[in-house]
């Protein structure tokens, strides 16, 4: 009776399509085929055998071979692979202290500048101050609305971000 192990992690295993043979090697094997049929059409004397043409399909038939040739369970050209993006992979990781990631950075902001529109000869422009000054008495009789049971005190917002601020007298 044949037993057979089934692998537990199954993405590992390769398919073999001829024999031992995966796809990749299969593939490898079939370069020189190919490259034999456009080095004997493409280069003159065209169809035809000539001596020099012999090493270039060696040369490219040799290197897959070798290529194609297993070991440890992986192909040379899976080293070969392997071992340039090693030696190709940055070596030194140095950090600056001047990136600008995660840090606060103070930024120059630019005023827009107003444009003047000529003034109107018949209309004369009001300027309103900002500072608007309050005189105490003023302040007391706010406080004095404010603390009278006698009147309601309210703030609605309304469209537009507006507030509507109202005094009203207490029914009862």
């Amino acid at each position: 009776m044949k037993v057979r192990s089934i692998p537990a992690q199954i993405t590992t295993v390769e398919d073999k399509i001829a024999g031992n043979l995966n796809l990749t090697q299969i593939l490898l094997l079939m370069v020189p085929i190919f490259w034999l049929m456009i080095v004997y059409t493409m280069v003159p004397p065209y169809m035809h055998f000539a001596w020099y043409k012999l090493p270039l399909f060696l040369i490219v038939g040799v290197t897959s071979l070798v290529l194609s040739i297993r070991i440890k369970e992986k192909i040379i050209l899976n080293w070969l692979t392997i071992l340039l993006r090693y030696n190709t992979r940055a070596k030194y990781y140095v950090f600056d202290k001047n990136d600008s990631y995660m840090r606060t950075m103070d930024l120059i902001t630019f005023e827009k500048s107003k444009r003047k529109q000529p003034a109107k000869s018949t209309a004369k422009v009001s300027e309103k101050t900002a500072n608007t000054v309050i005189a105490l008495g003023d302040l007391v009789r706010l406080e004095g609305l404010l603390v009278n049971p006698k009147y309601s005190f309210s703030i609605k917002s309304q469209k537009k971000g507006a507030l509507h601020v109202a005094f009203e007298q207490n029914k009862k």
